[in-house]
């Protein structure tokens, strides 16, 4: 499947306007267009005065002016579209991305930040990323951190050849950013203490299976992408922070 328009989501903050410049350079290295969404969750308006709920709207449209410009300056030739999206941010952003005009083939991406207005700054993600990562059907990135240069390394976590899709996004990543790619596959001792006797052995296995299965999608990745270059890592996960991931409830990965 070819890669399509991008979907940004904006809120007026330091992540989402870096989330919208990443995304930016992104259509432009795809030559697709940008389609910049605020979304004010309008369905509400029936608690809001009139004019309450008309600032609201001229607020996100000035965000959206503004992040468009951003854009604009980022890459001149962009062809960058705007909308105020009337449900809650997930929903508005899930909805555009269905909605944004694009090839039958072609696979549209969500970009947002990693946290918004009011996010904690210790958090890996926010609620917004997360949720948007886990119901969305198509790729989503999340930005996060300093701006990088667009070129180096691309990592993409691997199990096995189920995540053959995850991991030609990544080829195609880093293919049009002049990057490498690294698979990274990771195993930790916490599956393994349930018995101590046949521990050895069954880790042993375990390493060789994840070593087995990375190979098989390397294979796949290089036969894909002939001209990129590709490195594997087999690699254990310390099991005090996996300990942690299992104990901190529901989540996505």
């Amino acid at each position: 499947m070819s890669e399509g328009p991008v979907v940004v989501g904006t809120d007026g903050s330091a992540g989402a306007a870096r989330a919208a410049l990443w995304a930016a350079q992104e259509a432009a290295l795809r030559h697709q267009p940008l389609h910049i969404v605020c979304a004010v969750d309008l369905d509400l308006a029936e608690r809001l005065s009139d004019g309450t709920a008309r600032r609201v709207r001229e607020a996100a449209r000035s965000l959206l002016a503004e992040a468009a410009a951003a854009a604009a300056d980022r890459a001149p030739d962009l062809v960058v579209t705007t909308e105020v999206g009337r449900e809650p941010v997930v929903d508005s952003l899930l909805r555009a991305a269905s909605a944004v005009p694009h090839a039958r083939d072609a696979a549209v991406t969500i970009v947002v930040g990693s946290r918004g207005m009011g996010g904690f700054s210790a958090m890996l993600l926010g609620s917004v990323a997360l949720t948007q990562a886990g119901q969305a059907r198509c790729p989503v990135v999340v930005v996060r951190g300093r701006e990088r240069p667009s070129s180096g390394v691309v990592v993409v976590g691997v199990r096995d050849e189920g995540d053959l899709g995850a991991v030609c996004f990544a080829g195609e990543t880093a293919r049009r950013r002049k990057a490498s790619l690294r698979l990274l596959s990771a195993w930790t001792y916490i599956c393994y203490v349930g018995s101590m006797a046949p521990m050895a052995d069954a880790v042993r296995g375990a390493v060789e299976a994840k070593a087995a299965a990375s190979t098989r999608v390397l294979g796949s990745v290089q036969a894909e992408f002939p001209d990129l270059e590709v490195t594997e890592e087999v690699v254990r996960v310390p099991s005090r922070i996996s300990s942690c991931w299992a104990h901190a409830g529901p989540r996505t990965a």
